[in-house]
């Protein structure tokens, strides 16, 4: 059972895994350096444990302490129990939600993994924003999609903001990160997927029509402003758009993501 500390002190070296987290280099070198990853809010502990990621420890004011006394009565990592205030001194922000774990990150699954018995997946390319991955991440878990891949260079879908903005979504869906960013959309096609790119190619049609009686869907989206790299567009297999109107071209890609998921579980 996880034993609750109670600290006074915000400088108290105990609670380093949960110092600045408004600094996002600073938290990605840390979290990358130490193997361990945030989680915030009742709903997104409990999922992130039960989904059997082993706690370093928990952070909660005592009023969130009875909430989740099931999840901590069931871990050895210790439970740190500080005012709202101390906690907001150490976050760097008021964490309205009262509850944070730091838990440690398990080595990614390989792509035959993530893929095995999948149907719809998502794959994703150098998005930046951390909340649009969890928005991303999000969509698809709710309209049936069964994994996700990213690029070497897609923002982590393990940083707290996007696990907060995806719910967890992240704990429920398979996913890993490509190892090879240049063939990667033909690997998939060899694989037996078919690739459609959402962009606003010349040759694309729109999304209904592009995902229209395909089986192993691998359905692609390209980055914030810039949106697919001209390697990944042209080695689709298809490429795709969402009918816009009153002179808007496109939406944002966590968006697009939604629209796109959901026209593609009609098909």
């Amino acid at each position: 059972m996880s034993g609750l500390v109670e600290i006074s002190d915000p400088d108290d070296p105990r609670l380093a895994d949960y110092r600045d987290l408004r600094d996002v280099e600073l938290r990605k070198s840390l979290e990358a350096e130490h193997g361990l990853f945030l989680a915030e809010g009742e709903k997104v502990v409990r999922r992130a444990v039960e989904a059997g990621h082993e706690a370093r420890s928990f952070l909660m004011a005592p009023r969130w302490l009875d909430g989740l006394d099931d999840v901590l009565a069931r871990s050895a990592a210790p439970c740190y129990v500080l005012s709202e205030a101390l906690i907001g001194q150490v976050t760097g922000f008021h964490v309205h939600r009262g509850a944070l774990a730091s838990l440690r990150r398990r080595p990614l699954p390989t792509v035959d993994d993530v893929l095995d018995g999948a149907r719809s997946v998502l794959v994703l390319e150098d998005l930046v924003d951390h909340t649009n991955v969890g928005a991303v991440f999000r969509s698809g878990a709710a309209l049936g999609f069964d994994a996700v891949l990213l690029s070497p260079r897609c923002a982590d879908p393990l940083y707290r903001r996007s696990i907060k903005v995806g719910m967890g979504a992240v704990f429920s869906t398979p996913w890993t990160r490509l190892p090879d960013w240049y063939d990667a959309l033909p690997d998939l096609a060899r694989r037996g997927w078919t690739t459609v790119a959402l962009t606003l190619g010349p040759d694309s049609v729109p999304i209904e029509e592009a995902v229209a009686g395909v089986d192993r869907l691998a359905l692609v989206l390209g980055s914030e402003g810039h949106g697919l790299s001209s390697r990944w567009e042209t080695s689709a297999d298809r490429r795709a758009v969402i009918p816009m109107a009153a002179g808007i071209d496109s939406l944002n890609v966590a968006a697009a993501s939604a629209v796109a998921c959901y026209a593609a579980a009609r098909r």
